[in-house]
């Protein structure tokens, strides 16, 4: 994945503030939705949404089945909405919520042996149950690389064991995180 411009990583933090302000405010998507230039891209895309410094929302998509400016609205309008682990945010949050989107590169099997703490973000699948953990989260929560793996297991809901069977499948990926100016 190459790196951004300064520009690009403004205007990928405009669209998902957008994306939030119209869904809350607004109860519709941006329209028109950029196309051109970064927002042409396929990559995953999540927007985390954070409020006092608290989790407020995060949701996301890994694989790009559709160009970056319309994943980065849709994810930017669900972590608002749809978050499961929240409510809906009300309009009066909209002004002080802090956005950070990551960008996701493609998906690669990784050893756990592999895992560097702080660079590689998890999946883990086992049948139908998948669960991903940003590389932030590691860091964020002083995850060590067991911990780390364990807990992704537990977001796909299996057993916290489960990274240590060969029927699971544990893949890396990295991102390139764009926050706002605090």
């Amino acid at each position: 994945m190459q790196s951004l411009s300064d520009a690009e990583r403004k205007a990928i933090v405009e669209l998902a503030r957008q994306g939030v302000v119209e869904a809350v405010c607004h109860a519709r998507l941006v329209h028109p939705i950029p196309k051109q230039g970064v927002f042409a891209r396929r990559c995953g895309v999540f927007v985390t949404l954070h409020l006092q410094g608290r989790l407020r929302g995060c949701i996301g998509v890994i694989e790009a089945r559709e160009p970056l400016g319309e994943s980065l609205v849709r994810c930017a309008a669900g972590a608002a909405l749809e978050d499961p682990r929240f409510p809906p945010m009300r309009p009066e949050e909209v002004n002080e919520v802090e956005i950070e989107v990551s960008l996701l590169s493609e998906l690669q099997r990784i050893k756990p042996e592999e895992i560097e703490i702080g660079k590689h973000g998890l999946v883990v699948e086992r049948g139908s149950r998948r669960g991903l953990l940003l590389p932030q989260v590691a860091t964020e929560h002083q995850l060590g690389r067991e911990e780390f793996l364990q807990e992704a297991c537990v977001k796909a809901g299996l057993a916290r064991d489960a990274w240590e069977d060969p029927g699971t499948m544990v893949s890396g990926f990295t991102c390139e995180i764009v926050a706002q100016d605090k």
